[in-house]
């Protein structure tokens, strides 16, 4: 048998080696070259004995049908002889890291990397996670077939294998994330959202927020509690035992109103493990895009006849190709300045039926017009109406822009919500009194849901307010009076009050609470060099003077919140960012600042910005509420931890046997 090196001898123009051109490709590592007659040479695979045309006379085969046979998985020797987890000859040009070929032709080779059946597998359970597959997937006829044409070696897995894989996943997860929260500097606040299902229970899923170092707003799914309804006390309670937050917790937002009983359950809970809620003050009995979306609600279903009415002639309009062209001929005709166009609205979402009738509006000249020149159009509105639309829009609309702010990434801050609840309260006090019955009627139970989420919010509200540098007690004390007239000294005493009583539990802690605060006591211990080269002081190094001050003054020392009160409120800039410049002068606020951190954290929110418009509460769907409960908070709580990435806590798969 001719070796590679004696064919690699013979003197032909064709096949004559040379310096240049020796044979570098990887597929030799499996093949030899046979010389099985004048000018004939055949490539024998070295496992299976199978030949392969290399050269005839002058024409070169080439290797791309011998890198199929050996890294295609075609060769019956490799499958039959190697193991699962040894290498498997994989065909991966300008892969791993190389940098692409420029002449693919010429340069591709076959690349080597391991077969790894619990890489896999595991990889399996992240994509149905990430794109919420049925976890059944791995069953279906045409998933099978298409991974055995793939991957003829991988072993299929089953439905309670994936699910078993899928909570192995979220348990290697979960280390990660809960070394992230144990990392942050501040307390944790939580969100409770109820969804609802076809059974009698609920699903209530809790989320925590919270503030790093760094002063940067975070937020992660932690929990999906599936109880009745009422048992709310005791899913945030299995949430804090699960995260280790007994101490840690801050504030509580639920998203709908509870029952007296169940925030009374509640309270004494929340005051008893955690001494810094204000004895269960810092309890948000209803998050705010619930509430905007239940006055909307009034709103909508007091016109909703004339609702009706718009929205049968934007349908008129838009489902027929020829209406929508007069209708956009007659508005030229007209010269109507609208730039608005028509959309029929989804009325699962409030705000495109508002969008919906603001365009409407704009436009009705346009339907007026197209009333009396298509005789088939028979849904046209009449002046009153259109009046009644008008007002709806009007009383919609500070409804609406409130409720879009929720939906930006960041999210707002409750002090953005002081001012928005404020100026909606402020205005439907006035409407109530008008003498149009009409807007007197459409505005009382705007004005009812207003008051009491003003009721059990304001507290929050106004301590947030008290902690931006540009309003301070200023705000809280002068919208109360416009909010609460003679009774607003009252109210003013009660966030007084609260925020002193708050402060005083934060300065009783020890300074270093945090790895953050720690490094800096430990920098504050030390001599600091002065810029003339001396060395300076600390203020820990005059402590002595501090008292003499004390007792030459003849009062205590201020507070570092009393400080911050006396001083002149900052100039009112719009895009100012009030975390910034709690992070520029924790250094001189060092207690307050911690406070001021976990104040801010508070959402006033439970909802996604994607679901900040809807009207009915979520709802698990038939096929996750026939899963177990464990399984369906792996899947949706590992699904919103990848989005940040993945805590790479280990790459080996953890069995779980289901």
């Amino acid at each position: 048998m001719a070796t590679p090196e004696e064919n690699n001898n013979v003197k032909t123009p064709e096949t004559q080696p040379n310096k240049r051109r020796k044979k570098k490709s990887i597929v030799w590592e499996h093949f030899t070259i046979e010389t099985v007659g004048p000018g004939c040479r055949r490539a024998c695979c070295k496992q299976c004995k199978q030949s392969f045309a290399y050269s005839t006379g002058s024409k070169v085969a080439g290797t791309s049908h011998l890198k199929r046979h050996i890294a295609k998985g075609t060769c019956p020797a490799i499958l039959r002889n190697q193991d699962k987890n040894q290498i498997t000859p994989y065909s991966a040009p300008g892969r791993m890291g190389s940098d692409p070929p420029k002449r693919r032709y010429r340069t591709s080779a076959v690349s080597l990397i391991p077969f790894d059946q619990d890489r896999c597998r595991h990889e399996i359970a992240k994509m149905i996670i990430m794109h919420d597959y049925p976890l059944h997937m791995v069953e279906h006829p045409g998933f099978v077939t298409f991974v055995q044409n793939l991957q003829p070696r991988f072993d299929l897995v089953s439905f309670n294998a994936v699910q078993g894989d899928c909570i192995a996943t979220y348990l290697c997860e979960k280390q990660g994330v809960m070394k992230f929260i144990e990392g942050m500097p501040g307390r944790v606040c939580l969100t409770v959202d109820i969804w609802t299902s076809s059974q009698s229970l609920g699903y209530l899923f809790l989320t925590g927020h919270f503030m790093d170092s760094d002063w940067k707003m975070h937020r992660r799914l932690l929990n999906i509690v599936m109880e009745p309804f009422s048992a709310l006390s005791h899913a945030v309670a299995t949430c804090l035992a699960d995260w280790n937050l007994e101490s840690k917790l801050f504030s509580v937002t639920f998203n709908q109103p509870m029952t007296e009983a169940a925030r009374e359950n509640l309270k004494p809970f929340l005051a008893i493990k955690n001494p810094n809620i204000l004895n269960g003050q810092l309890l948000i009995s209803n998050c705010v895009a619930r509430t905007l979306t239940a006055v909307a609600k009034d709103v909508l279903g007091a016109g909703e006849a004339i609702i009706k009415k718009i929205r049968n002639s934007v349908k008129y309009v838009k489902t027929s190709e020829s209406h929508e062209e007069k209708f956009i001929d007659l508005k030229q005709q007209l010269q109507v300045p609208s730039e608005r166009s028509l959309s029929l609205d989804d009325q699962t979402q409030w705000n495109t039926t508002y969008e919906m009738l603001v365009a409407a509006s704009e436009l009705k000249e346009v339907f007026s017009c197209l009333d009396t020149s298509d005789p088939d159009y028979k849904q046209a509105p009449t002046l009153e109406e259109w009046k009644q639309v008008e007002t709806l829009c009007t009383y919609l609309k500070p409804v609406y822009e409130a409720a879009s702010t929720l939906t930006t990434p960041s999210g707002p801050t409750a002090i953005t919500f002081f001012h928005e609840v404020w100026k909606i309260q402020a205005d439907l006090a006035r409407a109530v009194t008008s003498e149009d019955p009409f807007i007197a009627d459409l505005t009382k139970p705007m004005l009812e849901k207003i008051d009491k989420y003003w009721k059990d919010c304001s507290l929050v509200l106004a301590m947030a307010v008290v902690m931006d540098p540009r309003f301070k007690m200023k705000l809280v004390e002068f919208s109360f009076t416009k909010v609460f007239g003679e009774d607003a000294p009252n109210y003013v005493k009660i966030v007084d009050e609260g925020i002193h009583e708050l402060f005083l539990e934060y300065a009783s802690l020890p300074l270093p609470l945090t790895p953050t605060y720690a490094e800096e006591g430990q920098n504050g211990n030390k001599m600091e060099e002065s810029p003339q080269g001396g060395h300076l002081l600390t203020d820990h190094g005059l402590t002595d003077f501090d008292m003499y001050i004390m007792e030459t003054s003849g009062q205590q020392m201020k507070s570092e919140l009393d400080q911050y009160l006396d001083e002149t409120l900052l100039p009112r800039v719009q895009e100012f960012d009030v975390l910034g410049w709690w992070k520029l002068n924790k250094l001189k606020y060092p207690t307050l600042s911690k406070m001021a951190r976990d104040i801010l954290s508070i959402p006033v929110s439970t909802v996604l910005p994607d679901s900040v418009f809807d009207t009915a509460p979520k709802e698990m769907d038939k096929y996750r509420c026939s899963l177990r409960p464990d399984t369906v908070e792996a899947l949706l709580c590992t699904k919103d931890w990848l989005q940040y990435g993945s805590s790479q806590i280990s790459n080996a798969l953890v069995k779980v046997e289901m």
